[in-house]
């Protein structure tokens, strides 16, 4: 699998980037969006577990994270992160087929997916499988980066799409050098568009909040 195989490849980058000053701020706010004591919370994409102490901070001692990942190298760090609580486990899974049912018996109070959207060909099916997932009364959280449209940021768009291009699965030196000069962030923003358009229309009590200037966007919500 392409894209298990490239982060797999950049596991300590990626480690990095998902734990880089501010970022915890961005992950800390998901966390507070859709998580409360004792609850079981699923993270779709869970990467190196970046989100896991957060999630558990909030859910508690009596609460239940579950994080999936497709990246055996990713969920390596993620289990290490996760070793000092007994309430949290790691597992390799697809987020675009989670390993469980619909609402009706899969206990599952809240699911959170961090910069993962973009990386799905049909966004907006997956969003649907995962509110049908936690039901009626459930909580999405999305937390996406994209390029902004706040006045103060835009100049920093180039920069953004060269990074967009240096994360991507199948790029090369040269699409890195013509990002800035292409829309090459268009799919990921078309991407996560449509997962956030779904979570919208299939929820209520929603929030938005954003961060860096605008380059991430976080939407949750409670489902219908």
């Amino acid at each position: 699998m392409a894209i298990a195989e490239f982060y797999g490849r950049w596991a300590d980058c990626y480690d990095r980037i998902a734990t880089a000053p501010g970022v915890g701020r961005w992950r800390r706010a998901a966390a507070a969006a859709v998580a409360s004591p004792g609850d079981t919370i699923v993270e779709m994409g869970c990467g190196t577990g970046a989100n896991l102490p957060y999630l558990r901070e909030r859910v508690g001692p009596e609460g239940h994270v579950i994080g999936l990942d497709i990246t055996p190298e990713l969920l390596d760090r993620a289990r290490r992160r996760a070793v000092e609580y007994d309430n949290v486990e790691v597992l390799r899974a697809d987020a675009t087929r989670p390993p469980f049912g619909g609402g009706d018996g899969t206990n599952i109070d809240a699911i959170v997916g961090s910069f993962v959207c973009g990386m799905f060909e049909d966004p907006a099916a997956v969003v649907g499988d995962w509110c049908d997932v936690v039901g009626t009364g459930g909580r999405i959280a999305l937390l996406e980066a994209t390029a902004t449209d706040e006045l103060l940021g835009r100049p920093l768009n180039p920069l953004f799409r060269a990074f967009t291009a240096v994360g991507a699965p199948g790029t090369d030196a040269w699409d890195v050098l013509r990002a800035p000069f292409r829309g090459v962030d268009t799919v990921l923003s078309e991407r996560v568009s449509a997962a956030q358009s779904v979570l919208a229309d299939r929820t209520v009590e929603r929030r938005h909040e954003t961060f860096a200037l605008g380059f991430v966007d976080l939407l949750s919500g409670r489902v219908r």
